[in-house]
């Protein structure tokens, strides 16, 4: 019997997922337990185990696209099943509304006699359609020429005449395209016949453009962090590092024969350590009260094609420099191919940013919900500073702590800063 395959429910409170990449092309095995398909929820790719065994007889979301959860996305047969078994299969799950669409079209028209009410332009805040009263033209409609506001400003501008004018948007209106290549009136209404003799101006076309639907990562992103700006009440606390100990120490640790280890290695366990020497600010908000955590995870922020991931370091201030430096490379290297868990990517009450290996000198991050802090870290740059009177060349690294108010106050965020200071500038107190 042919069964619809419906997309699940792979992430807690999404509502859609889009089909990354089928494991199992049509007419291939597919065997309960074993992933066929892989699906790109909001935060990452994870693959999904087949409830059942059998062929896959159809595939009905291809790759790349979108499908609300419960909707098909594909169909499983047994042998001897055909493509009219898949049909019937497909048919029973086609929603009984469905043919009401059709009369819905039809009746559209009937509806536009509305919008022919005559308005001054400037009563009205933003138009959809323009209506424009003539005698006869492919785009008109008992009587009356559908144009978008900037095809009538462009055939004004222009001395075009619309009633020429095929239209090829919906429901035949007129719109910008269709100027391009449109006759000139032979005859400009009288009001633009002065402008007709007035010097031409020449009007810019944008230039050409690709639009790129969203990923579901993007949108995302794109509502968490609209989220997190307009409804967490975000302060920001600066300092400015001194890190040519930090260097020095680093090229120690490196010239060690198969040992590499990056800034950002250090900064991870620097923050770790701020933690332990300042635990009152490993906290989070909750409606309910104040969430302390007894273990330090830190998400990394890590650049991707689709999008920013910030996998979790669990148990970070327990670990060594090198087992940091060897987790946050495989769990960047995973989330850059979409390997990640989607585990990995949940819980952790602070997270680090750093763009330093892009020249940038400082900036301030967004925090990620429920999260109550952020460090964005810059680059490490020569410049001159101050020591005991005299002028001198330092090292110097600025970071900006981004927090929560509600869960941490000014004074305790600048308390914890403070010692993430003393780490990255002292760090050989990372390692006593």
């Amino acid at each position: 019997m042919a069964t619809v395959v419906r997309m699940p429910s792979v992430l807690a409170g999404a509502s859609e997922a889009a089909i990354n990449k089928w494991l199992v092309a049509e007419g291939g095995a597919v065997v309960v337990g074993e992933p066929f398909a892989e699906l790109e929820t909001e935060k990452a790719v994870v693959e999904y185990n087949a409830e059942i065994s059998g062929i896959l007889g159809r595939i009905v979301t291809p790759e790349g696209k979108i499908a609300k959860i419960g909707e098909p996305i594909a169909v499983v047969i047994s042998d001897g099943e055909t493509a009219a078994d898949i049909d019937a299969a497909l048919g029973a799950d086609a929603p009984a509304a469905a043919p009401a669409t059709e009369p819905a079209a039809q009746a559209a028209p009937a509806a536009a006699p509305a919008v022919a009410v005559e308005v001054p332009a400037v009563a009205v805040a933003t138009p959809v359609v323009e209506v424009v009263p003539v005698t006869s033209a492919s785009s008109t409609h008992d009587g009356r020429l559908f144009a978008s506001p900037l095809a009538r400003k462009l055939a004004r501008e222009r001395g075009l005449d619309l009633s020429a004018v095929n239209g090829s948007g919906p429901g035949g209106r007129i719109v910008r395209q269709d100027l391009d290549n449109a006759p000139v009136a032979s005859a400009a209404p009288a009001s633009s016949a002065a402008s007709a003799t007035s010097t031409p101006r020449a009007v810019a076309q944008p230039g050409p453009a690709e639009l790129i639907p969203h990923s579901g990562m993007r949108k995302a992103i794109a509502r968490r962090l609209t989220e997190s700006k307009t409804t967490v009440p975000h302060f920001y606390v600066t300092a400015e590092c001194r890190v040519d100990n930090l260097f020095a120490l680093r090229a120690q640790v490196n010239s060690i024969p198969g040992t590499k280890v990056s800034v950002n290695d250090f900064v991870v366990l620097a923050v770790a350590k701020a933690f332990v020497d300042v635990p009152e600010a490993n906290v989070t908000w909750t409606d309910e009260g104040m969430l302390k955590h007894s273990s330090v995870d830190i998400s990394i922020a890590v650049s991707t094609e689709g999008g920013l991931l910030t996998p979790v370091l669990r148990n970070a201030a327990n670990k060594s420099l090198t087992e940091i430096s060897a987790e946050v490379a495989d769990m960047a290297a995973r989330a850059r191919d979409k390997k990640i868990k989607q585990d990995e990517l949940e819980g952790g009450a602070f997270s680090i940013s750093n763009l330093g290996m892009y020249g940038t000198l400082e900036f301030a991050a967004i925090l990620n919900p429920p999260q109550s802090g952020i460090l964005a870290v810059g680059a490490a740059k020569e410049q001159p500073i101050v020591v005991d009177g005299q002028l001198t060349v330092g090292k110097v690294m600025r970071v900006t702590l981004s927090a929560d108010h509600r869960a941490v106050d000014g004074a305790l965020a600048a308390q914890w800063l403070a010692a993430f200071q003393n780490r990255i500038e002292n760090p050989i107190t990372l390692f006593v």
